[in-house]
C-alpha cells in the first residue's frame, strides 16, 4: 500500500476542522426550502402515473400515493447551487432553477442506478423499480432528465443556456461513469487511477455542476465557474470515497442498504482496488477469492452467507484498503477547499463552502 499512498500524495491528509453542525443543517434546510416547491411543481408536469411514481421516489408519498413526511435526501447539491449564486454576488434564489435542475438529474441517475444494480432499498424503503416495476423506473428517470433541461431553458436567458450546456456535459460524464462502473464489475482487476476516473465521472461531475451552476445563472464568467467546478469535482471524489467505505462497512440502519452492499454487487470500489494494488498476503488472498467469484453465476454468488462477505471485508481492511480510502477522502477534501481560495467571494460564503465540504467527509451516511 505504501507505493500507492506515496504516488497519491501521502503528505496531504489534513485534519478536518470541527464540523459546524448547526450551520450545515441550516444550509441544507435552506436548499430544501427554496428548491422543493419548484421541484414539486416541475414533477407535477409529468403525466400520470409518472407524477405519482416520481413523488414516491422523492419521498413525498408512500407506495399507495398517500402524502408522507419523507426523507428526500441530504440536499447537498441544492445547497451548493444556492451558495454558488452567492459566490457570484447574487441572491441565493438566483440559483434555485439550477438547484432544481441538478437535483432532477441526480434523481434520474438514482432511479436508473437502482434498477441496474438491483438495489431494493433506498432511504430506508423499497426502491421505485421494486414497487412500481422496471418500466416505470426507466420512464420516470428519463422524464426527470428532460425536466431538468426544461426548468433551465424556460428561463430564456443567455445565462440559462450556459447553465444548460454545463448540466448536459455533466450528465454525459455521469452516464460515462455509470457505464464504467458496470463494466468494472466484470473485470478481475481495475487500477486505482481507473476507479478515480470512473468516480470523478459518476459523482464528481454533477457535484462540480452544482457548485458552479448558480454562479453561471448569476452571470459569473467562465473562469470563476470553472474554478467552482474544480471545487465541486474534488468534493465529489471525497464524497464518493466516504460512500465507498460506507458501502462495505456502513451500518445498514444508517445507510438504508444491506450490509456489505457494494461487495454483494461485486463493485470495484476504492477500498477494493486499493487493497488489490497493495500487495502482501491479505491482498493476494483477496485477489484469489475475487478471481474465483468471477466464475460464479449471479445465483451462486447470491447464495453467499454473511460470513463470506465479512471475510472479504476483513481482507480489504487488512490489506490497507479502508485506511487508504479514508486518506484519499481527506486529500480530495484538501484539493477542493484549496480551489476556493482562487475565487473572489465574500468570506462568509467561502466559509460555508468549506463547512459543506467538512460535512461530506465526516458524514456517517
Amino acid at each position: 500500500m505504501s507505493s500507492i499512498t506515496k504516488n497519491r500524495g501521502e503528505t496531504v491528509t489534513p485534519a478536518i476542522p470541527a464540523l459546524d453542525t448547526a450551520g450545515v443543517t441550516a444550509l441544507l434546510e435552506r436548499g430544501r426550502t427554496l428548491a422543493t416547491p419548484v421541484l414539486r411543481a416541475a414533477v407535477s408536469r409529468l403525466a400520470p402515473p409518472m407524477d405519482a411514481v416520481a413523488a414516491y421516489h422523492f419521498g413525498w408519498v408512500d407506495a399507495q400515493g398517500r402524502p408522507v413526511a419523507g426523507d428526500g435526501g441530504k440536499a447537498v447539491r441544492p445547497a451548493l447551487a444556492l451558495l454558488s449564486a452567492e459566490a457570484a454576488g447574487r441572491a441565493p434564489d438566483t440559483g434555485v432553477p439550477g438547484a432544481v435542475a441538478v437535483e432532477l438529474v441526480h434523481n434520474f441517475s438514482l432511479l436508473h442506478d437502482d434498477l441496474m444494480d438491483g438495489d431494493e432499498q433506498r432511504r430506508h424503503r423499497d426502491t421505485v423499480w421494486k414497487v412500481h416495476g422496471p418500466a416505470q423506473a426507466i420512464l420516470v428517470g428519463d422524464a426527470l432528465f428532460a425536466l431538468a433541461n426544461e426548468v433551465l431553458l424556460e428561463l430564456g436567458t443567455v445565462e440559462a443556456g450556459r447553465a444548460a450546456r454545463r448540466l448536459t456535459t455533466a450528465t454525459r460524464k455521469l452516464i460515462d461513469g455509470q457505464a464504467q462502473d458496470i463494466s468494472y464489475e466484470h473485470r478481475e482487476r481495475v487500477t486505482v487511477e481507473e476507479c478515480l476516473e470512473m468516480e470523478g465521472n459518476k459523482t464528481g461531475a454533477l457535484l462540480a455542476c452544482a457548485a458552479s451552476i448558480g454562479a453561471v445563472l448569476g452571470g459569473a464568467d467562465d473562469a470563476t465557474a470553472d474554478t467552482l467546478e474544480r471545487y465541486g469535482y474534488h468534493l465529489g471524489l471525497a464524497f464518493q470515497a466516504v460512500d465507498d467505505a460506507l458501502g462495505i462497512w456502513g451500518d445498514p440502519v444508517a445507510t438504508g442498504k444491506q450490509a456489505w452492499s457494494d461487495l454483494r454487487q461485486r463493485k470495484k470500489s476504492l477500498p477494493v482496488v486499493a487493497a488489490l494494488a497493495a500487495g502482501g498476503a491479505a491482498s493476494d488472498q483477496l485477489a484469489r477469492l475475487l478471481a474465483d467469484d468471477a466464475g460464479k453465476t449471479e445465483a451462486e454468488f447470491a447464495d453467499f452467507d454473511e460470513e463470506e462477505f465479512a471475510t472479504r471485508a476483513a481482507l480489504i481492511e487488512k490489506a490497507g484498503g479502508r485506511d487508504w480510502t479514508s486518506q484519499e477522502a481527506r486529500r480530495q477534501y484538501a484539493t477542493a477547499v484549496a480551489a476556493l481560495q482562487e475565487v473572489d467571494m465574500p468570506s462568509d460564503v467561502r466559509d460555508r463552502f468549506v463547512a459543506l465540504a467538512d460535512f461530506v467527509v465526516v458524514r456517517e451516511r
